[in-house]
């Protein structure tokens, strides 16, 4: 096992052993190669891995989950084809814990509560909207919040994934009318162009895939507009 908080490059690796990979994922990265052709948070760790082992061909690492492009947050990686299909089991079986800080728009109805819609994502213009659990396209997303704090016209809510469809919190939260901060694809009504997606995965936790221990990794939101609208101790103490 090894334990390492130190940048290589942009990218903060807080976890390491010979089978797994945790990160912190810079905003404004691409998870994967996407058509902008810019560098890529995989393919940037890769090139890291075969440097740092002196691999002579490429390195293996397994993608298991994502984040949209505008987020931050914690992910990890799979180093061996083994841990990659028991981290996936543990998606498929939602027992992987995933937790999301955000900061929306306006203040949901209730101050905690449970959101399950339908999502048909329209990959002609990438973006995806709530259907009709009768639409045969359609994937079932359900997700747990809580509302943390309110300032002003913005609330800080802490949100269980329960499922992980692309864009989800974005599309659910914009569904009950609490768009996020920054989200320029489904809250341009009421965000300025060029402001940053408040979106951070803030902690995961899963069970190691070879010696079985859970393992949980807890990451604050740089402190800045728009999450510096509240004090660093409501973060610290998970409030």
């Amino acid at each position: 096992m090894r334990m390492d908080h130190k940048v290589r490059g942009s990218i903060p690796v807080i976890y390491e052993d010979n089978h797994l990979l945790v990160v912190i994922k810079p905003v404004n990265i691409p998870t994967q190669e996407d058509e902008s052709g810019d560098p890529d948070l995989l393919s940037l760790l890769k090139e890291d891995l075969k440097v740092r082992h002196s691999k002579p061909g490429q390195a293996f690492l397994g993608l298991v989950h994502r984040l949209d492009r505008p987020a931050g947050g914690v992910m990890v990686f799979a180093k061996t084809s083994k841990s990659a299909a028991r981290l996936s089991e543990q998606i498929r079986t939602h027992s992987m814990k995933k937790h999301y800080y955000t900061v929306v728009h306006g203040k949901p109805d209730a101050v905690t509560g449970s959101l399950h819609h339908y999502l048909f994502k329209d990959t002609t213009t990438n973006t995806v909207k709530t259907v009709s659990a009768q639409n045969k396209e359609a994937k079932e997303a359900r997700l747990n919040y809580r509302v943390v704090e309110k300032h002003d016209r913005y609330s800080l809510v802490k949100i269980d994934l329960l499922t992980g469809r692309p864009h989800q919190i974005r599309v659910q939260m914009s569904s009950i009318g609490c768009p996020l901060f920054g989200d320029q694809k489904y809250g341009a009504n009421v965000n300025k162009p060029g402001q940053q997606l408040a979106l951070w995965s803030t902690m995961l936790s899963f069970t190691h895939p070879t010696s079985k221990e859970t393992l949980t990794f807890n990451v604050l939101p740089p402190y800045e507009h728009p999450w510096s609208l509240w004090s660093e101790s409501i973060y610290n103490s998970g409030e």
